[in-house]
């Protein structure tokens, strides 16, 4: 399929930045929807004319009719990791996506990539999980070809995952693990995420597809953290936490500025976020999933 022009929601966050970069390299005209276009210049320059850094507001139906307009495909990164006020998981995960797919569909844009999460379920009882899970069935609604994505936990040097392990782990003497530890994990790096969404948007095929995106390595969690620790050249005590008490420190957390653990944290780390056997990922895209320890090792060094 040949892009002229693409339109992406939550352009200016942790993965949409790179989907955007990944869409310059392949002189495709981009337009970065959110409401602060000024983020959108500051992170990408105004001086490339294929880039347009426009005002779209996920939460108005004129708004984004206006940003997918002319738009060959559309990518939905939207998320949202702690409520506030009247942005809920609901709102965003749901309503958001729900609107975006269907102004999509209304303006006859061929593609549409829907970014979701490894372990979204519908029934969950963890409103963040039950929100991407219910999500995904609104796009699917409103879009029937939407190509769902679902990525691993994503790491890359400027993250919030291994950067936070990695300080804590330097800076505690005692590391506490998420339960028992033995949660299972397959971090992927973000690049590699946007690479294959950035593919996806290329392909001709335009039946419904649901993607799960995962490193090369499922670890436990306390493998992760014995990973970290040997690649950073740091010596650390690990010690079993129970989640009653994670739950509870997060509901503190999330009345700060700043939260530095939230609930929907805790849940998903109640789960196995390990990408299904047979369901279609990054080799299917021939790209080869790159490992945590090289940028761990980067991280060190910075740190």
């Amino acid at each position: 399929m040949t892009l002229r022009v693409v339109t992406v929601f939550g352009g200016t966050g942790f993965l949409g930045q790179r989907i955007v970069r990944r869409l310059q390299e392949r002189d495709v005209s981009v337009r970065v929807a959110s409401r602060n276009p000024d983020r959108g210049r500051a992170l990408f320059g105004a001086d490339d004319e294929r880039l347009h850094s426009i005002m779209a507001d996920v939460n108005d139906e004129r708004s984004v009719a206006d940003a997918v307009s002319g738009s060959d495909a559309v990518v939905n990164a939207v998320s949202l990791y702690v409520e506030h006020g009247t942005e809920t998981f609901q709102s965003v995960h749901v309503q958001c996506a729900r609107r975006v797919a269907a102004q999509t569909q209304r303006a006859a844009v061929a593609r549409f990539v829907h970014v979701s999460g490894i372990g979204a379920d519908a029934a969950s009882r963890s409103p963040y999980i039950r929100s991407r899970g219910e999500g995904e069935s609104a796009v699917r609604a409103a879009f029937p070809s939407a190509i769902v994505v679902r990525p691993a936990v994503m790491f890359a040097e400027d993250d919030a995952f291994l950067t936070t392990i990695v300080g804590l782990l330097r800076r505690l003497p005692a590391y506490p693990m998420f339960g028992s530890g033995a949660t299972r994990l397959q971090p992927v790096h973000v690049e590699d995420v946007s690479d294959a969404i950035a593919r996806l948007l290329e392909r001709s095929e335009t039946e419904p597809l649901t993607f799960e995106f995962g490193g090369p390595r499922v670890y436990s969690y306390e493998e992760l953290l014995r990973t970290v620790a040997r690649e950073a050249g740091l010596r650390t005590m690990l010690f079993p936490m129970a989640f009653s008490a994670w739950h509870a420190l997060a509901r503190i957390g999330e009345m700060l500025p700043r939260a530095p653990i939230t609930r929907n944290q805790v849940e998903l780390m109640e789960l196995d976020t390990v990408a299904a056997a047979g369901m279609p990922g990054l080799r299917d895209l021939s790209i080869a999933p790159r490992p945590i320890e090289e940028t761990v090792a980067l991280i060190a060094q910075r740190s």
